[in-house]
């Protein structure tokens, strides 16, 4: 938790003039998965000002468990393609609420400092001496591949790791399996970043998973290579939100074909698909 104050001032009873926005990263959709500091925040919360994926999910499983949150909630969640509420027009919502002396949750999916441009929500706040707290989350770049028994690094195949978003330029991005790569937000140019990963020292039969709808109803698995994970995806109508593993961490997957020479083993959710 890192929290960053300005000096208000305070009214004849001495409380704060203005309200303060905490940023809380909701995790990847599970309410188990959010912090207890960030249930706190909700709980003290005012105005909820929420995020499609990951944050709307979280709220409506903490009611369905009984939690009750008596803050209003505002909906400013992004469709691909369709941002229902332009992200100028989020910040200001947030420095307007604040100075209207409520205690503002900005709930976010996974973490808010992973592409969740929540360092532009911050700078913003406090340009404007609006206090921000921020709560972190867990990001959903490493809590996906986990529910299908994939680490990120693992001693002998993998020390390290770099996440991306399927609209970066990944020609940059060096080293062989070993590197595992993350792609967030990639589905929609899977087939251009294969092809580019698979130029690479990678190759073409580097082994690829994709986890759908990672925390949700319809998780599912799907693991082939560079070569084959553009067709596979597009057989099996592969949609967003999913995440994008690219490397021989794969192969530990209790999923991954025998063809892939699986070296490992894990304990999945049994609804997960293959």
């Amino acid at each position: 938790m890192t929290r960053y104050s300005n000096d208000t001032t305070t009214d004849a009873a001495g409380s704060p003039a203005h309200g303060r926005v905490t940023l809380v990263g909701a995790g990847p959709g599970d309410p188990g998965l959010l912090t207890i500091r960030g249930l706190r925040a909700l709980e003290a919360a005012d105005v909820i000002v929420a995020d499609r994926l990951g944050a709307r999910t979280v709220l409506d499983g903490l009611a369905a468990e009984g939690t009750v949150l008596t803050a209003e909630v505002v909906d400013v969640g992004k469709l691909p393609g369709h941002h229902a509420v332009p992200q100028d027009a989020i910040n200001e919502l947030l420095v307007t609420l604040a100075r209207d002396g409520k205690r503002v949750v900005r709930l976010k999916g996974g973490d808010p400092y992973v592409f969740g441009r929540g360092g532009e929500e911050l700078a913003y706040c406090r340009d404007r001496g609006v206090d921000v707290e921020v709560v972190p989350g867990i990001t959903s770049a490493v809590s996906v591949p986990a529910i299908a028994g994939i680490p990120l690094t693992h001693r002998g195949l993998a020390t390290t790791f770099t996440v991306v978003t399927g609209h970066d330029q990944i020609r940059a991005l060096g080293g062989g399996r070993d590197h595992t790569v993350v792609l967030l937000m990639g589905v929609g140019t899977l087939a251009n970043s294969a092809i580019t990963l698979a130029r690479g020292e990678r190759g073409s039969d580097c082994p690829v998973a994709i986890v759908e709808d990672g925390y949700g109803p319809n998780q599912r698995v799907t693991i082939g290579t560079l070569d084959t994970i553009a067709h596979q995806a597009a057989v099996r109508g592969i949609r967003s939100p999913a995440v994008v593993v690219v490397g021989d961490v794969v192969r530990l997957s209790p999923y991954a074909p025998a063809e892939l020479n699986r070296v490992g083993r894990g304990a999945p959710k049994a609804r997960l698909e293959t």
